[in-house]
């Protein structure tokens, strides 16, 4: 008999601290969504709503930067970060068999029984660049997220393959080697569109630390009560994600057909594409040019689904802030000099909010 996950304490308990995840809520063969799951009514994604909505956004083929149409690519690359803050790449030298390994990887690890997950869990796991868990910050959330995680950070290639799960561990780092090249070419690009250079200093303090994350999203018998991932834009640089073909993915228009009333479209899954997005940092270097974006994630009730993003961040101990010859251009600094260390420990710090990590950074003097 499955066991009762009225009491929000018991369920807590179950899924965050003993590690059993969401997949263990569905494995134990819940019929309805538990109340700690049930998001306010402005929260829940309205897919009859949105699906007339889908963007059917063009890919960017990488493959023509360097020739004719290599300044059409560029402008492509720099509107989209202008504008939506997302786009999708194809051609982007990254080994198409590389990613179909990556997603059965992540299949392969959250398919394990829950202790062999749980050894990772925070405060418990073996190596401090390995963690599992679930939602966002649990601990601070009115409705958590019906997702599981494994995090893994890179520090260097002997301890991703010492430490990381060995489910996971070569071709996670196979797809973050892959990935970071075509990461120093977009930001090349991005730089050059802001009148900027991007040498190697500046690259490494940008994208110093790295980190793979599978996201695991199983099936949810009322996904219209509930968010795979809620609102808000990724603290660091560039993201690289791979999605599987199920979709899912919303992202925030800038301008509100309506007031009051927000709009979203579907970021739909391409064969072979990759998603990039535009983090706080790329806003705060810009000076508010780029716009990171605000994106979300729909649950499901047909089938699980994965996905794999690569997230390419300042280090702690970096200083970001507006490119001074923006400043100049602009005549003022829309966002301060922050320490990176204390703008993650801000992120982490509260519940997902949107883009209102951003205030951390706000310059708010006239």
């Amino acid at each position: 008999m499955a066991p009762s996950f009225d009491d929000g304490n018991f369920l807590f308990d179950f899924v965050v601290q003993k590690g059993n995840g969401v997949k263990g809520l569905v494995d134990n063969g819940i019929k309805i969504v538990p109340e700690r799951y049930i998001q306010p009514p402005k929260e829940r994604i309205d897919k009859k709503i949105i699906n007339s909505r889908i963007q059917e956004l063009v890919a960017i083929d990488l493959s023509k930067l360097n020739g004719p149409e290599n300044d059409q690519v560029v402008r492509d690359i720099s509107i989209a970060a202008e504008t939506l803050g997302f786009f999708q790449v194809i051609n982007h030298g990254i080994n198409l068999e590389l990613l179909e390994s990556l997603k059965n990887a992540a299949h392969k690890f959250f398919s394990q029984p829950p202790e062999k997950k749980a050894i990772y869990l925070k405060g418990v796991s073996p190596s401090p660049l390995v963690k599992y868990g679930t939602s966002f910050v649990p601990e601070k959330e009115m409705a958590l997220e019906w997702k599981d995680y494994v995090s893994m950070m890179y520090t260097n290639d002997n301890e991703a393959l010492s430490q990381w799960p060995h489910e996971c561990k070569e071709v996670a780092l196979e797809y973050l080697k892959s990935s970071t090249k075509m990461v120093r070419k977009l930001l090349e690009i991005l730089f050059g569109n802001l009148g900027a250079k991007l040498d190697d200093t500046r690259f490494e303090s940008l994208t110093g630390l790295k980190m793979v994350n599978m996201n695991f999203y199983p099936t949810c018998p009322n996904p219209e009560l509930t968010v795979g991932v809620g609102r808000h834009s990724d603290m660091g640089t560039l993201t690289v994600l791979l999605q599987d073909g199920i979709g899912g993915l919303y992202v925030k228009l800038e301008e509100d057909v309506e007031e009051g009333k927000d709009e979203w479209i579907e970021i739909p899954p391409i064969p072979g594409a990759l998603v990039i997005n535009v983090g706080d940092t790329m806003q705060i270097l810009s000076n508010g040019r780029y716009k990171s974006a605000e994106h979300r994630v729909r649950t499901t009730s047909s089938e699980s689904r994965v996905s794999v993003p690569l997230f390419t961040t300042p280090k702690p101990s970096e200083k970001i802030g507006p490119l001074p010859q923006l400043v100049e251009i602009d005549g003022f600094a829309h966002y301060k000099q922050v320490l990176f260390g204390d703008y993650m420990q801000n992120f982490f710090g509260k519940a997902h909010e949107g883009k209102k990590s951003l205030d951390f950074a706000q310059n708010n003097s006239a």
